[in-house]
């Protein structure tokens, strides 16, 4: 064999090499789905104000970095001025697997990263992790390494969102039937604005507030800029305020949508009159949301992505919630393409938990991890004899 062809065969087992050291994992053993069931209705929005403020906030943001690899060439500071010229009052700063310093106020860090070198995009927003943790399953083909993942993870952070589910790839009713140990969903990532992944783990019994990002890596489009938001009953910007209110559930996330394309004149004058919604809440088995303008229709949303309820051409809506239904959730799609998504109302027992969500213990299947952890070891030795073979014919 030549020395060109050498070469490229050693780099080629290297790259494999690489790939197998770090498909190591746990095998688990996943409980089955569990819908929500119990007496009580958990209302997400229990902790807000009758007559809610809301401040307009987003999570996912990109920007420069210092060193060779960037995926957005503006620095924080004009990333944070291109948001709040759209009315964003709260940005969290979360580049991949790097922890960025706010510009202008410490009193507003976040430490928050995205984490994830993958090839199929399985990512993760970490909040509140002091050290970014930088191992990744290059080729999650398993449940177990994207159950993995999460479990290390959360073991050194607060919680944990899962990133743009619709682009990450193999997203699918299996997998989100499984995943357990994040807090918060992400929403919108996509085409469609019914989020059925998110039903798809609702529906099985896993717990997850809902928060639609830009995912930024754009600042100066407007086709990338003010397209997703949130908006959060919290008194501050600061972490502890943030956290505690991202855990509790008092906030909404919308489409704002780009229906204007390039002009940035309409777009700003869009996302300066944005609707709201006025007040939102639990009477009794009632669920109830008012808004601040007509929508075109409003959708309460059940198990299995069914439709429980729908009203047109409204400014408000009541639902009472069976006894056998296990959670709602509403959606509301307004005029210039404006989508508005609650956190869901979910059935629970409140004198045995604060909440539906639940802390799922994660068995570990011995034998299937042995047997798995020793044919990638057998792999990695296979493919170290094939580089030792090159590098010394």
């Amino acid at each position: 064999m030549s020395i060109a062809g050498r070469a490229l065969g050693t780099i080629v087992l290297l790259i494999l090499l690489l790939v197998a050291v770090t498909e190591v994992s746990p095998i688990y053993r996943f409980a089955e789905p569990r819908p929500f069931q119990g007496p009580d209705i958990f209302n997400p929005y229990a902790h807000i104000d009758s007559i809610p403020v809301w401040h307009r906030s987003s999570f996912h943001v990109h920007t420069r970095v210092k060193g060779w690899r960037n995926e957005c060439k503006c620095w924080p500071q004009e990333t944070y001025d291109s948001l709040a010229s759209y009315g964003t009052e709260i940005v969290t700063f979360s580049n991949h697997n790097e922890i960025t310093r706010h510009p202008f106020d410490s009193t507003l860090q976040v430490n928050v990263y995205e984490h994830g070198y993958n090839i199929f995009k399985y990512h993760k927003l970490v909040f509140g992790s002091d050290a970014v943790i930088h191992f990744d399953n290059l080729v999650p083909f398993l449940i177990s390494h994207r159950q993995w993942q999460l479990d290390y993870l959360g073991a050194s952070s607060d919680f944990i969102q899962l990133n743009h589910p619709f682009r990450t790839w193999e997203t699918t009713p299996l997998l989100m039937r499984c995943l357990t140990g994040y807090r918060i969903m992400e929403l919108d990532s996509g085409k469609s604005t019914e989020n059925e992944y998110w039903d798809w783990a609702l529906s099985a019994g896993h717990y997850s507030f809902g928060l639609a990002n830009d995912d930024l890596h754009y600042p100066d489009r407007p086709d990338r800029i003010a397209v997703r938001c949130n908006f959060l009953s919290v008194p501050s910007g600061r972490y502890e305020d943030l956290r505690r209110v991202l855990l509790e559930g008092g906030y909404y996330s919308m489409r704002v949508g780009n229906p204007y394309g390039a002009d940035y004149t309409r777009k700003h004058a869009l996302n300066s009159h944005l609707p709201s919604i006025k007040s939102i809440g639990l009477e009794g088995d009632s669920i109830y949301m008012t808004l601040s303008q007509r929508a075109d229709s409003i959708v309460v949303f059940g198990q299995d992505h069914r439709r429980l309820m729908t009203l047109t051409d409204t400014t408000s809506l009541r639902y009472t919630m069976p006894e056998d239904e296990p959670y709602a959730r509403l959606t509301a799609w307004m005029p210039e393409g404006v989508v508005i998504y609650s956190n869901p109302f979910a059935r629970y027992d409140s004198s045995k938990q604060d909440s539906p969500y639940v802390e799922a213990e994660h068995n570990i299947h011995w034998p299937l991890t042995i047997v798995y952890n020793l044919i990638v070891l057998i792999l990695c030795l296979a493919l170290l004899s094939g580089i030792r073979k090159l590098l010394h014919p």
